[in-house]
């Protein structure tokens, strides 16, 4: 599989038949440039949030690596990596599934119909000289190889062809919006509000106006109404006191009433 539309966006492009992890792959490489992307259909070695295993069926699903190196981008700014990594792929699931169903769960969880069609996790390159963001997207899995009963895949969801085209497909919708927007952001000199990286985030957010529980790294659970996503890109909760709390990372759950 040669990748040729996603190959188009980037200065170099590498596709591997099967690799523990695309993130610490790309991250080991010290001659990788900004941009280079690095993709496989079988990584055995994932991982998700707070640390978690992410289960990816070989031949099912991709997985995804781009690096983006920081230049003159002020180290802050890097926080904003993770949600534009997630917007990018809203659009670009968006484009395969149609618009109306695909919302983005704070803080880049791409659902579609509220179940899990892809996660992102973002790490910081030593130094923080770049940050290497990865997707995992499941493509053709059907509902009985799903990992959880809160996934989905392109597949169930309408979207046709092979699982390499469709790889194809959502990386390269993918590249386009995360270089464009992270160029965008440089650009600003880090300022999302300026880029208008933040207000997109805003309207994209399915969290906001939900009832809401998220996991702190701490443990701690905090339950109460997403009601923005601040300037500094945190989740906005209103507890039931009446108290908000900016929220810097977790792991959100929306609330389903009755």
């Amino acid at each position: 599989m040669t990748f040729p539309l996603a190959s188009a966006r980037s200065p170099r492009l590498v596709h591997v038949a099967e690799t523990g992890s695309t993130n610490a792959d790309l991250l080991a490489d010290a001659s990788a440039p900004h941009g280079a992307v690095l993709a496989t259909l079988s990584q055995t070695a994932g991982r998700g949030r707070l640390d978690r295993r992410w289960v990816a069926r070989p031949g099912r699903t991709v997985a995804v690596s781009v690096l983006l190196e920081r230049g003159s981008l002020p180290v802050d700014a890097l926080g904003w990596v993770p949600l534009l990594a997630g917007l990018a792929m809203r659009a670009a699931v968006a484009s395969l599934v149609g618009p109306d169903r695909v919302g983005l769960k704070w803080p880049n969880d791409v659902q579609v119909g509220g179940a899990k069609v892809c996660g992102v996790l973002a790490e910081l390159r030593p130094g923080a000289s770049a940050v290497v963001v990865g997707a995992g997207v499941n493509l053709t899995t059907p509902r009985d190889e799903l990992p959880t009963d809160s996934s989905t895949s392109l597949r169930l969801e309408g979207a046709g062809g092979s699982a390499e085209s469709l790889a194809d497909l959502v990386v390269a919708g993918w590249l386009d919006e995360v270089l464009a927007g992270f160029d965008a952001l440089a650009a600003a000199g880090g300022d999302a509000v300026s880029s208008g990286l933040h207000a997109r985030v805003a309207a994209e957010c399915s969290s906001l106006g939900r009832e809401v529980r998220v996991e702190l790294p701490s443990g701690e659970l905090l339950a109460g109404l997403a009601v923005a996503v601040d300037e500094g890109g945190r989740l906005v909760v209103r507890t039931p006191s009446g108290a908000e709390r900016s929220v810097a990372s977790g792991d959100v759950t929306h609330v389903r009433h009755g």
